[in-house]
């Protein structure tokens, strides 16, 4: 099996030791992602946009995504993001889980995490 591990060179990857994303399989697993920004609504177009370069460096894209999870400290705060996620996800909705927790710094409003399937001929 072949594996391709992805680096966006943020900085908690180097500090604790994960990948961005992982190829392995025919999919494509991608770590949470947060984003920088005032509010959770830019905070989230961040980290789908990480979660987009992640997917495309992989060989797929939103349209392959069969699971995301949503992460918020407050989950009040999760309504504002739908118009993101529907851009997103909408024509190809994925399985999706959001769950209440804390993140790795107060800073950060929502964390998103992706598993996608390979596009078609994309063997890594």
């Amino acid at each position: 099996m072949i594996m391709k591990r992805i680096s966006s060179g943020g900085a908690y990857e180097e500090k604790i030791g994960y990948s961005r994303a992982v190829m392995a399989g025919g999919m494509v697993y991608v770590s949470g992602c947060v984003g920088e920004g005032a509010d959770v609504k830019a905070q989230c177009a961040a980290a789908l946009a990480t979660i987009e370069r992640a997917l495309a460096e992989a060989g797929s894209d939103f349209a392959h995504v069969v699971r995301v999870t949503y992460m918020l400290p407050d989950a009040t705060e999760f309504e504002p993001c739908w118009p993101l996620l529907r851009a997103a996800f909408g024509a190809t909705p994925p399985a999706a889980t959001m769950i209440e927790c804390g993140l790795i710094d107060p800073k950060y409003r929502i964390e998103i995490e992706v598993t996608a399937m390979l596009r078609t001929g994309v063997e890594g």
